[in-house]
């Protein structure tokens, strides 16, 4: 079961593929798109080509778990995404994921001007591994 997960940006999205079996981040990258409708069907064709049956979407929650606009966003971006792809993403608390990703580029040396390149795939790796972390409970 191929697993993709998604840290929805105005800008840039992330993408993390997870291996074949569902176990392991596979792939992280980048897309950079501002039209919601053209991101949503450019992820499709990535689903396609991959085979994934699996969607999980950042949902940004607040640090107390209330719902803010950036949350309302991505739940018309995973009605998108169902249109598009057939497949209903699983909503995933990512509270923190940027933060946390921000904090692996600069461990590994990377300046923060490097970082608007690489911090949403591997904020979107870090969605992936959490929710492969759930299914192996």
């Amino acid at each position: 079961m191929r697993v993709m997960a998604i840290d929805y940006g105005d800008r840039r999205i992330g993408l993390a593929v997870s291996d074949a079996r569902g176990v392991l981040c596979g792939e992280a990258f980048t897309l950079t798109e501002w039209n919601m409708d053209r991101a949503a069907q450019r992820i499709a064709e990535e689903v396609r080509l991959r085979g994934v049956e699996t969607l999980v979407l950042g949902l940004p929650k607040n640090m107390d778990g209330s719902e803010g606009p950036r949350a309302e966003i991505s739940r018309r971006f995973a009605a998108l995404l169902e249109a598009e792809t057939g497949l209903e993403p699983v909503l995933w608390d990512e509270r923190r994921s940027s933060v946390e990703a921000h904090a692996i580029l600069h461990a590994n040396g990377r300046k923060m001007k490097q970082h608007r390149k690489t911090v949403d795939a591997v904020a979107a790796s870090l969605l992936l591994e959490g929710y492969l972390a759930s299914l192996a409970r």
